[in-house]
């Protein structure tokens, strides 16, 4: 599951590696009214975190990691939400990692400062969907989830194989 933290949107997505290749299980948003002072809305998000972790059971969670920001205020503000949904991933019993966006869309688009708008064509491309999935913030999210499955193929087909020796030692 991949989340996009933000303190009035999170963008949320998990899939499943299945035989067939990726299969999309769920993705949308938590919005929280920007009315609301960061205390309440933080808590409103970490509510409905719960909830949805609660429901979707991931077995890893990734969070984009913090970027450079020009508004060392919106910095401050994503680095709150990113400390909620740390720690509720971390809370429900699921491996927590993170990813940067530069990371996440080299892994999935094959470049780093590709734009939010061929992340989305890619994530729809790699999950076989006939349309772009959600908002440009789900499918964000979706894309964490992806790099993360695609590395985590990576890795089983880097690591070392083991022999198991027969009773003659060949």
């Amino acid at each position: 599951m991949g989340i996009d933290p933000g303190t009035r949107v999170v963008g949320y997505g998990a899939i499943a590696v299945t035989a067939e290749g990726l299969k999309l299980v769920a993705a949308g948003e938590l919005r929280q009214s920007a009315s609301r002072a960061i205390p309440q809305r933080l808590a409103g998000l970490r509510a409905d975190i719960d909830e949805l972790l609660k429901r979707l059971d991931p077995d890893l969670v990734v969070v984009e990691e913090a970027f450079f920001y020009r508004n060392v205020q919106s910095a401050l503000r994503i680095g709150e939400s990113r400390g909620v949904m740390l720690s509720s991933a971390a809370a429900c019993g699921a491996e927590v990692t993170q990813l940067s966006p530069s990371a996440a869309r080299k892994r999935v688009v094959g470049n780093g400062s590709a734009d939010k708008t061929q992340v989305a064509k890619m994530v729809a491309a790699a999950l076989k969907l006939d349309e772009i999935p959600g908002t440009l913030d789900v499918s964000d999210a979706l894309a964490l989830a992806i790099a993360a499955a695609y590395n985590m193929d990576r890795d089983e087909r880097l690591a070392p194989k083991t022999e198991t020796r027969g009773a003659r030692g060949s």
